[in-house]
């Protein structure tokens, strides 16, 4: 009974909504290339006293309509299948067609259709007069019809180009933002986080006694470069917490650096200083090259006030991170090729003072590296052997077996703190998480340079000799890393560190 009344329901109001009505002045309706088809395919129905069939039941209706916002993207390989209607004032029969969203004009809206859309318009043999009839739409339910397939497909690329055109425009995400995430505002989200890290270290450099612990926390995965000079000043001891303390710490800090190059420089050239000074023979770094006195000068002060361990080879690199990370708060360029006689006399002074106390406070936990026979580097080196041992059993048998030791290439690991195996740039992330560690370049870097070495396990266990896997050792295809890499490193090395660190008897034998 329920299924009796809804057919006639539908039987006895053809004006449904969603029904197709004739919009007249506007342009024709997108097509549909699936039901396009059916038209072909279709028999020509006679047009004399026609009238438009209506479905009979909802479900005819619902096949007979599509969502007026569904947008097909597949391209319509021609027109309508045109038909030529009798010049009777008869209504058109109207195929079901894909609709576009359509207004329904109301009657007391609609205005009287001009005299001339009543008239049968001849067809037209000049594709650009029958652009402009199609252009036009159907007028008062009549079309017109082309007169050969050639003029169709000529239609069809025309009418698809205008379809397109008339569609809604949407922005185009340029590629790096589509890869990456996006945030609400469209901007890739990798972007809104190292802002959000840089406020971050503002706030906490800004507060009137800094959090060093809290401070430790954010640089450990990278500080971000605005403000590193300023974060490993702090991190490094060299500067209070006391923000307002700091500026006078500095001073005369710089200060006393100054009157140290006074006190003793002048004497370098002494039987007592000689062969220390001789020893500052820098490595072929451009750097390094272009300020050859300042870092002679930061050396031989530090020999100066250190007789126990006196210079060692291998300690200028250590002033390189320092020296860079405070040249760029005041250069932009790449600073490993520039000279700092460009600069003011006082950002110079600064800046070298500033290297010579950081440097000293790094040394001054792994001061045994550098005394008499370095035994700080011998029993970390005794520690990565037995450590690589349970962590790689097939890297260490595969180092027995060709008569490896560990002395012979992780020597230069400990004493230069992995920057010969690195590029400047990763040393300097490198050292952001090692400035974040409570004893981050006497402790943690034994657990950093064992994932390195498991790192390249598979080059490793590739060469057959001596001397080739010695080559591969020491010079390492680390030239093109960036912080990724680096990142990666640092989280094996920690979870090193948390599998052994305070289970000594979990990497011994």
């Amino acid at each position: 009974m329920a299924t009796d009344n809804r057919i006639h329901f539908w039987r006895r109001n053809p004006k449904v909504p969603g029904s197709l009505q004739p919009v007249y002045g506007a342009q024709h309706p997108p097509l549909d290339p699936r039901r396009h088809r059916l038209l072909k395919d279709a028999p020509k129905v006679s047009s004399v006293n026609t009238k438009s069939k209506k479905p009979s039941t909802f479900h005819e209706f619902a096949r007979s309509t599509n969502d007026a916002w569904d947008i097909d993207d597949e391209e319509d390989d021609s027109v309508f299948s045109l038909k030529q209607l009798s010049s009777s004032p008869v209504q058109s029969q109207y195929m079901p067609q894909t609709p576009r969203l359509k207004i329904i004009k109301t009657p007391e809206d609609t205005e009287p259709l001009p005299p001339s859309l009543d008239r049968q318009e001849p067809i037209s043999t000049n594709p650009s007069q029958e652009r402009l009839d199609i252009e036009r739409g159907p007028a008062n339910g009549r079309v017109v019809k082309s007169s050969s397939d050639a003029q169709l497909n000529v239609n069809a690329a025309r009418n698809t180009l205008q379809k397109q055109q008339s569609l809604p425009v949407r922005p185009i995400i340029p590629l790096v933002a589509r890869i990456s995430d996006q945030n609400a505002s469209g901007a890739p989200l990798m972007m809104v986080r190292e802002k959000t890290r840089l406020d971050k270290f503002k706030q906490l450099l800004a507060s009137p006694n800094t959090d060093l612990e809290e401070l430790r926390k954010h640089s450990w995965s990278g500080i971000p470069r605005e403000v590193r000079p300023v974060t490993w000043r702090l991190l490094s001891g060299y500067l209070p917490a006391n923000r307002e303390r700091r500026d006078l710490v500095l001073q005369r800090k710089r200060e006393e650096y100054f009157g140290f190059i006074e006190q003793y420089y002048h004497s370098r050239t002494d039987e007592n200083h000689r062969d220390t000074y001789r020893q500052h023979i820098l490595p072929p770094k451009s750097l390094l090259l272009c300020n050859r006195d300042v870092f002679e000068r930061i050396l031989f002060i530090w020999a100066i006030r250190h007789p126990a361990s006196g210079y060692v080879q291998g300690i200028n690199d250590l002033v390189t991170p320092f020296f860079v990370v405070f040249l760029s708060e005041f250069v932009e360029e790449d600073v490993e090729n520039f000279e700092m006689a460009s600069l003011p006399l006082d950002t110079q002074r600064n800046i070298e003072a500033d290297s010579f106390w950081c440097m000293s406070k790094l040394l001054d936990g792994i001061q045994d590296n550098y005394t008499f026979a370095q035994p700080g580097i011998q029993i970390k080196v005794k520690a990565l052997e037995e450590l690589v041992s349970r962590i790689d059993e097939d890297v260490h048998v595969h180092f027995q077996k060709c008569e490896v030791e560990y002395l012979q290439f992780a020597f230069r690991w400990m004493n230069n703190l992995l920057m010969r195996e690195l590029p400047l740039r990763c040393t300097i992330r490198l050292w952001d998480t090692y400035q974040a560690e409570s004893e981050g370049f006497s402790h943690f870097h034994l657990y950093v340079c064992s994932a390195f070495l498991i790192k390249w396990r598979k080059e490793i266990l590739s060469m057959v000799d001596f001397q080739s896997l010695l080559m591969l050792l020491q010079n390492l295809p680390t030239i093109h890393w960036g912080n990724e890499e680096v990142g990666l490193l640092l989280a094996e090395a920690y979870r090193l560190k948390y599998m052994f660190a305070d289970a000594p008897s979990h990497y011994k034998r």
